[in-house]
């Protein structure tokens, strides 16, 4: 088998994910499949020799990222209005897309990991950690403080659309 064959199966089960993140009427539904949309990038990521891209995928955005959508349906109370107007599904039926999704991706990193001749493919262009942080804090660095301060612009703005009126003062 050829390696190229379990990317293009892996990029077609995240563009499944990502379209059907994007046409869910539930939110709660849609963060499911951002899971498995973002757990089959780092598939694709772990596929083209970044093991620790693919790691990072995994720990940073499947896990924190997720994590902090969850908290902002919450905190803006998105699901309590969609699941009165929502019709209302009984049983495992809503789970069976991501379940069969992230079942497809669990099925083929196992036979990757498992099968010595791709992993005898994949170690060829392996990047480390190393490199990453040679280039991110290296011709990048310019980069990098740019996106924090956009990721913290957008956190105040958050916080300030989400406060309730007559709360505190400016920001």
């Amino acid at each position: 088998m050829n390696v190229e064959l379990f990317f293009y199966l892996a990029a077609a089960m995240a563009i499944i994910a990502s379209i059907k993140v994007i046409s869910t009427h539930n939110t709660v539904h849609a963060l499911l499949y951002l899971v498995v949309s973002l757990l089959a990038v780092a598939v694709c990521f772990y596929l083209m020799g970044a093991p620790f891209a693919a790691g990072l995928e995994v720990t940073v955005y499947a896990g924190a990222i997720v994590v902090l959508f969850v908290f902002a349906v919450m905190m803006f109370g998105l699901g309590s209005d969609e699941t009165l107007n929502a019709p209302q599904v009984r049983g495992l039926g809503i789970w069976a897309g991501p379940v069969v999704i992230a079942t497809g991706l669990l099925i083929e990193l196992i036979y990757i990991i498992n099968h010595s001749g791709l992993q005898k493919q994949l170690s060829i262009d392996v990047v480390d950690a190393k490199q990453v942080g040679i280039l991110l804090y290296g011709p990048y660095l310019l980069a990098v403080e740019i996106a924090s301060f956009l990721l913290l612009a957008g956190l105040l703005a958050g916080y300030h659309y989400a406060k309730p009126e007559g709360q505190g003062g400016q920001i």
